[in-house]
């Protein structure tokens, strides 16, 4: 009740500020200033990942946001992105985010589960797609435009690229083309 008492205020504060800018409310491209503002509004002033130095939607978590290094596309943007960058997470150019994708970088001591481990920083190479509800685990190295299932898990590393990966857990299983820009 009181969820939807405050998504409403914060509908009509929005609302509000778009019609004050001169803005049309929630139209399908929004201008960049309305689109940040929205953001900063959120993260700073709300404090919903307030540490995160790039928009993110109010429904991503991003943790240890200073370990993850991202080309022009922002992580997080989707709607219900979790992204854990505690032993980092290297996203070039181009890389495209499905809503509700996990990136999880840090893993816990199979032993002892209040430990965390150590690995390899994941790494998604440019013109990747990471496709609704997959998972990249830690120490992940993915290849320049490899496609990421919806639904998939990727457990390993597939550094050579130009392919699609699905299943649980994720296997290559078509060749690409190189990725036309």
């Amino acid at each position: 009740m009181v969820l939807k008492l405050l998504k409403k205020a914060l509908t009509a504060l929005f609302k509000t500020i778009i019609r004050i800018l001169g803005g049309k409310e929630f139209s399908s491209k929004p201008f960049p200033a309305l689109f940040l503002m929205k953001h900063i509004i959120i993260q700073k002033i709300f404090r919903i990942n307030p540490k995160v130095n790039w928009p993110v939607h109010w429904t991503s978590k991003i943790i240890a946001p200073e370990n993850i290094k991202s080309g022009k596309r922002a992580p997080g943007l989707g709607i219900g992105c979790y992204i854990d960058g505690r032993n980092g997470i290297i996203i070039e150019e181009n890389v495209w985010i499905g809503p509700r994708v996990s990136i999880i970088s840090m893993n816990h001591d199979e032993n002892d589960y209040s430990k965390y481990v150590k690995s390899k920083s994941i790494i998604i190479r440019k013109d990747c797609w990471l496709a609704t509800n997959c998972i990249i685990t830690a120490g992940v190295e993915l290849g320049e435009h490899t496609i990421v299932a919806a639904g998939a898990i990727v457990t390993r590393s597939y550094p050579e690229g130009n392919q699609l990966i699905a299943g649980v857990p994720a296997k290559p299983i078509k060749k690409l083309d190189k990725y036309n820009r």
